[in-house]
């Protein structure tokens, strides 16, 4: 490591002036209202003292979230930095936030972007907002596990010829099941036909920081990233970074990404960060939270300074799960074995992934039996796996916990072998864009009439919060058929307007859809 870098990386501006600040005998006549926390005493109880002296709003020596010029600037250029960006923001919404930014920032009214149809509820919000227009480019799904995959080169090829105007290319990289796409050679196709990349980097803070995981969304060469450091990062939920304009050149790397496609002279636009900033502030708070900025800040000096050992930590937690976990019998952890260089272009180490449908059991089952049968939360159950979020906080002795109890459920519930289950994946018959669709005449219907009707709303099983329909798509038995399952085994439903499920929120036909 550069003594340069370790240098700049061992500061973190903003807890410094947050120091300083509570250090001082401040009489706050601003807000907020609880004025460290004297107003609210059980609130204070609650969180303790320290958060709540913390809890403060901008002034003078703490900088503003909205036009940084001092301590938060100093903090963003340290985050671009150790991410190998030229510019960050801190964002205090979450990575949804951050995505819907991207999708703001390279898209207007009636543009398009190419997108994979698994992404997050908040890509499909966003076109909701800005009128933007997808071009799914299906990601197919596992034949064993039903999970969607990642993005061939082939397809997003495909995707350019037959949408020569698209003005970016939008890649979900990992996955939440840690599938990674190939993205050297995604950036390289898009720029040689004059489009962008934006990665929803959400689930692979830690690519940037280890060697021995798949390329990180800068590494490769994309435009943006939204990185969620609460996840995988250790900062406090619902911070994030967004990353702008990678700091190494793709070129001459990764894929040879040949393609049939008739390249521009010119590559993709530069993206201004002065521009993503406007961007930022159409929707983030004006009221930035201090304990959230600190969070990211003290976060991002500890994984540029010890990232690597803490992930390499968290791979190998991982690995030794993997082979404890395929040793009980039945279950299948997923690991490295899967990638082919195509739909699995790498595959992320940290996530453990269980196949749970060999010893009989759904992954939604096991993950309500770990929960309420042993003290064990799990991230996400589905149809057929159920996930372990492993970071910087697990320890082995948990790893072995989770093992034994899984070995348990197996001799207590085990069954005969499930054969077959919906996939996680379906395949959309878009008919109208979301914006269209979403603020079209509607009405609701019930829910077994649905059938060839156009979404007016998006449902989703969440976690993970990728949409089975999206408003603008037509409906079919295949996802009526998704839902009831998911109904039956106590999976949580999101996003319609009638939580019963019993009717639908559907384009009202004589409006001329």
């Amino acid at each position: 490591m550069n003594s340069d870098f370790r240098k700049n990386q061992d500061r973190a501006p903003i807890a410094e002036a947050l120091e300083a600040y509570s250090s001082e005998r401040v009489v706050p006549f601003d807000v907020p209202g609880h004025k460290h926390g004297r107003g609210n005493p059980e609130l204070t109880a609650f969180l303790g003292e320290r958060t709540m002296t913390l809890d403060v709003n901008s002034m003078k020596p703490l900088d503003n979230l909205c036009h940084p010029v001092s301590v938060i600037k100093e903090a963003e250029e340290l985050a671009a930095e150790a991410f190998g960006a030229k510019a960050a923001f801190f964002m205090v919404g979450g990575t949804t936030s951050a995505v819907q930014a991207m999708v703001f920032t390279v898209a207007a009214r009636g543009d398009k972007i190419i997108v994979p149809r698994n992404v997050h509820r908040s890509v499909i919000n966003a076109m909701v907002l800005c009128g933007a227009v997808p071009v799914y480019v299906d990601p197919g799904a596992h034949e064993e596990l039903g999970i969607a995959l990642g993005m061939q080169l082939s397809d997003i090829e495909a995707a350019i010829r037959d949408n020569p105007d698209a003005k970016a290319i939008f890649v979900n990289n990992p996955t939440y099941y840690g599938i990674c796409s190939d993205l050297r050679g995604i950036v390289k196709l898009a720029h040689a036909n004059g489009m962008q990349v934006v990665v929803d980097e959400a689930h692979g803070t830690h690519l940037s920081f280890s060697d021995r995981l798949p390329v990180s969304a800068m590494e490769a060469g994309a435009d943006m990233a939204s990185v969620s450091m609460h996840k995988s990062g250790g900062s406090l939920t619902q911070s994030a970074f967004l990353l702008v304009g990678s700091a190494k050149s793709s070129e001459g790397s990764g894929s040879d990404a040949k393609s049939t496609v008739t390249p521009d002279e010119n590559r993709a636009p530069s993206i201004d960060p002065a521009y993503v900033r406007q961007i930022i502030n159409l929707t983030q708070t004006t009221s930035g939270s201090y304990l959230f900025l600190s969070s990211l800040d003290l976060s991002r000096k500890r994984l540029a300074l010890h990232g690597k050992e803490l992930f390499d930590k968290v791979i190998d937690m991982a690995e030794y799960a993997r082979e404890e976990i395929n040793s009980i019998g039945g279950y299948y952890a997923i690991g490295s074995e899967l990638v082919n260089g195509k739909e699995i272009y790498d595959f992320d180490k940290t996530k453990l992934v269980i196949h749970t449908l060999p010893v009989g059991l759904a992954g939604i089952e096991v993950y309500d039996l770990l929960r309420d049968e042993y003290d064990i939360q799990m991230e996400f159950g589905d149809f057929g796996n159920c996930l372990a979020y492993l970071s910087v906080g697990d320890r082995i002795r948990d790893v072995e916990r989770l093992v034994g109890a899984l070995s348990e459920i197996r001799r207590l519930f085990g069954k005969d072998p499930i054969i077959s289950l919906p996939n996680n994946y379906i395949a959309p018959v878009v008919v109208l864009s979301p914006q269209e669709a979403f603020y079209a005449d509607a009405e609701h219907i019930p829910f077994e009439k649905t059938v060839g009707r156009i979404a007016a709303e998006s449902i989703m099983c969440y976690p993970p919060g990728i949409p089975v329909l999206a408003p603008g798509e037509k409906i079919t038995e295949e996802v009526l058929e998704y839902l009831r399952y998911a109904q039956e085994k106590g999976c949580q439903i999101t996003g319609a307007e009638d939580e019963s499920l019993h009717t639908l929120k559907v384009v009202r036909e004589k409006s001329g859809y």
